[in-house]
């Protein structure tokens, strides 16, 4: 399969067909023709947010067709994007919903169109990208490489992300409540075990700890307090460099500038993450 990203956006990437429906443009569907697309990465829908667009709905219709693509049954398709505009039309009270009928799909294509849909409205949680990343890599054989190709993400974004599924269920539960961002998640990985992770996570919510104050509680707990040099305040020059750079390689880098050089230092949590950083840095040989 071609390597597909998000620059050219959802649409270039569905597969059209020669039939009447898609040289015509949308057309009407009654909504009980469309099912849930198997492969969906999201398990939650803000409520709110689907009463607000439910009342938009009944006001103005529905602006955007939703995308599906035809289903083996005779007359039904599968929802390839708009999930949130097909579930409020129904809350509204539509019977039907403007349509763009796209050429039937795999299951590895509707699950990276999934992804690929929410990841540019940004509407996935961080555990929910984690698991849709691991169903394409398992699921599929594909490596962390070749999932971050296929949804326009760094490898070592892709690496880390499914990491947090190490974590036990109730530093997941947390993540998932909105107790926990994501970079304490990470940071918490760097414990040795579960009972460490699960204690250092009930500090964090207990004293609201921010990510950088559980970074510093976890190089404590894991007893490399003593070699940290002395506070230097950094210029907002490095910090935006060190921001930059945790940005292009998917973890926290830290610059300190001395009178003739400095150091650059690159933090990693695993070996995987190690050989992605390093792929990143050295590239092909």
């Amino acid at each position: 399969m071609p390597n597909r990203g998000l620059g050219r956006g959802l649409d270039a990437l569905i597969p059209t067909n020669d039939s009447d429906d898609a040289r015509g443009g949308p057309v009407e569907l009654l909504v009980s023709q469309i099912t849930r697309n198997p492969r969906q990465p999201r398990t939650y829908i803000d409520q709110q947010e689907l009463n607000d667009l439910a009342a938009s709905i009944r006001e103005h219709g529905v602006i955007q067709p939703v995308i599906v693509s035809r289903s083996e049954a005779a007359n039904q398709f599968i929802l390839i994007a708009g999930e949130r505009r097909l579930e409020a039309s129904k809350l509204a009270g539509l019977a039907t919903v403007p349509a763009i009928i796209r050429g039937p799909t795999s299951d590895q294509h509707l699950l990276e169109l999934a992804l690929i849909e929410n990841i540019q409205r940004a509407d996935l949680s961080p555990l929910e990208s984690a698991q849709a990343y691991k169903h394409l890599a398992d699921d599929f054989s594909l490596s962390h490489d070749e999932v971050a190709k296929r949804v326009g993400k760094q490898r070592a974004t892709v690496t880390n992300t499914i990491r947090l599924l190490k974590l036990p269920s109730k530093i997941q539960g947390a993540l998932a409540q909105g107790l926990l961002v994501e970079g304490h998640a990470r940071a918490l990985l760097s414990l040795p075990n579960a009972q460490a992770q699960t204690a250092a996570m009930s500090t964090i919510i207990g004293k609201g700890l921010n990510v950088r104050q559980t970074e510093e509680l976890v190089r404590q707990l894991t007893g490399h307090k003593n070699v940290k040099p002395a506070k230097v305040k950094k210029s907002a020059e490095v910090q935006s460099l060190e921001n930059r750079l945790r940005d292009v390689l998917g973890t926290r880098v830290n610059l300190s500038r001395g009178r003739k050089g400095g150091t650059i230092v690159i933090h990693y949590y695993s070996d995987e993450e190690l050989n992605a950083l390093a792929d990143r840095l050295i590239g092909d040989e």
